[in-house]
């Protein structure tokens, strides 16, 4: 084995190490808030270290964001009934694709926050194409498994084809999205007898399926 194969390794668990403490330090506080001298302070490795992986902020929030969402990507993909959702009407693949949403609320609302957070910093940021393409490209993925989606669609005629893919797409995205982004991060009224987050979610996603399912 190779001296490079043997630091590889070694390498990755040092990222690995910065990419969980920017992760926690930024869903906690806020992306602004916190340099990347904050965060090689809170690592076993040291400021210098980090600063040889990253040596741009924006690169590094980019690097986290990627990371992080393609790490529940993988583990929402475990949740799937059946591999490739071989056997699943297009509609069955709809509920999931929507529950996901709920998972990511129910399990992961610091990654909500987070993606709140990143938002705003790289709007106010305007980072190059170049910087923010591996988070661009978890985006993509997720469109191209909705595309699989439409394609079923159009040949078992369970979830209406007659609207625009994308059309879809983008409002299922942001409708889910949104919302369980209010609900972790602060909302515009709270009843006074409280509420329940997952069923004002899951009434949301029925009512979605019922906009875009067809009766068969």
């Amino acid at each position: 084995m190779g001296k490079d194969a043997k630091v590889a390794p070694y390498k990755e668990i040092k990222r690995r190490n910065f990419l969980e403490i920017g992760f926690r330090l930024f869903s906690e506080k806020s992306i602004e808030e916190v340099t990347l001298n904050d965060i090689g302070k809170e690592s076993p490795y040291g400021v210098a270290t980090l600063y040889r992986y990253f040596n741009k902020k924006t690169g590094f929030v980019v690097a986290v964001a990627a990371w992080k969402w393609e790490e529940f990507r993988e583990e929402n993909t475990k949740r799937r009934p059946k591999v490739d959702f071989e056997g699943m009407t297009a509609l069955q693949m709809f509920d999931f694709y929507l529950d996901s949403f709920l998972e990511l609320y129910k399990n992961h609302r610091d990654l909500i926050r987070f993606n709140h957070f990143f938002g705003t910093y790289i709007q106010s940021e305007n980072i190059d194409a170049e910087t923010i393409r591996p988070y661009q490209d978890i985006i993509k993925e997720l469109e191209r498994r909705f595309h699989d989606i439409y394609l079923k669609a159009e040949k078992d005629k369970t979830l209406r084809t007659d609207l625009p893919e994308q059309a879809i797409f983008s409002t299922t995205l942001h409708l889910m999205f949104s919302s369980v982004t209010r609900y972790a991060v602060g909302l515009f009224y709270i009843p006074e007898k409280g509420f329940d987050a997952i069923e004002e979610l899951q009434t949301l996603k029925e009512m979605l399926i019922t906009r875009y399912g067809v009766e068969t």
